[in-house]
């Protein structure tokens, strides 16, 4: 699935991993498998040709999930709660889809969330045969998540 901007958002969330790691803090990741089974992308694994492409380390979480919301049908909230966090930096793809549904789920757990907006990427979409480019989803939902559900900021805004 092409989506406008992975590769520097991929490279933005390489960024705040390594933060999270140097700094000894929990991490998390999800990949989305449809109800088929089929993965929309490739699972992180050990030793990726693909600089930008990060697979967990051990000792961090990584979870197979079935829907958008990372909470749903998964053991993230039970890990979250064993290692009392309280507050999430949440990055990922696509925007329009996992990132929103997670967001919001968090945030209606309690969670505060921070969304680091250029760590994240979408795609272009279609509605009532009119085209919507990627860069303007993609805003659109940084809009809505903004201030209800999250603060939203750069990855250097985060990181200084």
């Amino acid at each position: 699935m092409e989506l406008a901007g992975i590769v520097q958002a991929a490279e933005k969330a390489r960024l705040l991993l390594d933060h999270f790691r140097k700094n000894n803090l929990p991490s998390t990741m999800s990949a989305y498998l449809d109800q088929t089974g089929s993965q929309f992308l490739p699972p992180p694994h050990r030793g990726s040709k693909d600089p930008h492409h990060r697979g967990a380390l051990a000792g961090e979480k990584a979870f197979q999930k079935h829907f958008p919301n990372s909470f749903r049908e998964t053991q993230l909230l039970e890990t979250l709660q064993k290692q009392d966090v309280d507050d999430l930096v949440i990055a990922g793809a696509m925007s329009h889809m996992c990132v929103d549904a997670t967001v919001r789920a968090a945030c209606d757990l309690g969670f505060s969330c921070t969304l680091i907006e250029d760590a994240c990427a979408t795609k272009d979409l279609e509605f009532r045969g009119s085209p919507i480019p990627a860069a303007q989803v993609h805003r659109a939902f940084m809009a809505a998540l903004r201030g209800a559900y999250a603060k939203v900021m750069t990855a250097e805004e985060f990181l200084s």
